[in-house]
């Protein structure tokens, strides 16, 4: 089989306005550059430059408008600089998870979470065992697009699990197939794996699409990232989960997520970053802004006893919801169990959590899904708690029973 050529990685990347008469060929021909991205559905096309100077300001004069500010494309993106905390032989031999994995109606037995009993504190800590309850059909039917490192696809933690391969994308080798790539311990390895898994531990019978934008470094291009939106909402994703960030603002990004929001009705999910920072990563930052934040969730980190993750990003009006993100077990490449920490943990079980509640009927309309989530959350300024961060981490930490409660139709 031949290789697939490489991906195209422009240094700078910029939005245009399309209609359903354009095409590449016009389009490049109207303002230079290379389409890398046509999206006539959304009303936007892509365009590489390889500078941002005289071809920016050409777009610029044509467009009249910010539409002409060009961005840089190159690595913007990051896995959120996770930690993985620990790794050990595979848990799976015995068939257990892909007993789990395929929908087992009874996964707590005296308040122990079966398949990975070393989560039992954190998932009671979110309610999940009352959550599995109150939402028996557990995510079925309902696509969440983990935009990511891509996965181990052969892992026992997927099987059955995986949304069909015709849907699968790897937007940094330019195939189809969004394999992990890399070593264990070093960069991003693994964390797609992980991230997955999370959401599947939370919903188990939601179904993941594996969308690989990140390489082994952790490290993605915006052009990758954007692609990928638009690949989840095409092909019918109903959650995105980005536990990724930027420390720039995109405006290729934001169209990217306002299509899917407003145009797609996905709710999408997005992680704080994990440095410390009275500033949240983008796009996390973003879901707050404009209509299509209604749809869209940034989320912090706590640990087990409800205080901010001393690496979590926390900011007032921007961060809106936290959920443990702490030594989460997780599957890991090669058939492994292994533990990270960051906020790119907390990220699934709120993606997670949205797929228990879209596998329902819902009593309310889904634009306000998320909101009742953030309002539904676990005081974490109680009794002085957090009082360093007072209205800077959210309305809440993730309480899945109070959410489900008052967004399902019992």
């Amino acid at each position: 089989m031949a290789k697939a050529p490489a991906a195209y990685r422009p240094a700078y990347i910029v939005s245009v306005p399309v209609t359903a008469e354009d095409t590449a060929q016009s389009l490049e021909a109207r303002y230079g550059g290379q389409v890398a991205g046509l999206n006539v559905a959304a009303g936007y096309a892509v365009l590489g430059l390889d500078r941002a100077g005289a071809q920016a300001h050409n777009l610029s004069a044509q467009t009249g408008s910010r539409l002409g500010m060009a961005e840089r494309n190159l690595d913007q993106f990051r896995a959120g600089n996770t930690a993985l905390m620990g790794a050990r032989r595979s848990i799976w031999m015995g068939g257990e998870w892909e007993t789990w994995a395929g929908a087992r109606r009874t996964i707590w037995m005296g308040g122990t979470y079966t398949p990975v009993e070393q989560n039992s504190g954190t998932f009671q800590q979110i309610r999940l065992e009352r959550a599995h309850q109150l939402a028996p059909n557990l995510g079925a039917g309902v696509k969440v697009a983990v935009i990511d490192t891509g996965l181990d696809l052969s892992h026992p933690a997927f099987v059955g699990a995986l949304a069909p391969s015709t849907e699968w994308k790897d937007f940094v080798g330019n195939d189809d197939l969004p394999q992990e790539e890399g070593t264990l311990g070093i960069g991003g390895y693994g964390h797609g794996t992980a991230v997955a898994s999370i959401v599947l531990q939370v919903a188990p019978r939601a179904t993941i699409l594996p969308l690989r934008v990140l390489g082994p470094d952790g490290s993605g291009d915006t052009l990758q990232v954007a692609n990928a939106i638009y690949h989840a909402a095409a092909v019918g994703a109903r959650v995105i989960n980005l536990s990724l960030g930027s420390a720039e603002r995109s405006d290729v990004i934001e169209k990217a997520i306002k299509y899917a929001t407003e145009k797609k009705n996905i709710l999408v999910v997005a992680s704080a970053g994990n440095e410390d920072l009275a500033a949240i990563t983008y796009p996390a930052a973003q879901a707050t802004d404009g209509a299509a934040g209604e749809r869209s969730l940034s989320v912090g980190s706590v640990n087990p006893l409800d205080l901010k993750s001393d690496f979590s990003n926390y900011q007032k009006d921007k961060l809106e919801l936290v959920a443990p993100g702490e030594n989460v077990y997780a599957a890991g490449p090669e058939g492994l169990l292994v533990s990270w920490s960051g906020t790119s943990m907390a990220a699934p079980m709120v993606a997670g959590g949205l797929a228990l509640a879209q596998g329902q009927t819902l009593a309310v309309s889904l634009k306000d899904v998320t909101k009742k989530m953030a309002d539904n959350g676990q005081d974490l300024y109680n009794n002085g708690m957090n009082g360093a961060y007072k209205d800077k981490l959210g309305k809440g930490r993730l309480d899945l029973e109070k959410f489900l409660i008052n967004v399902v139709r019992y």
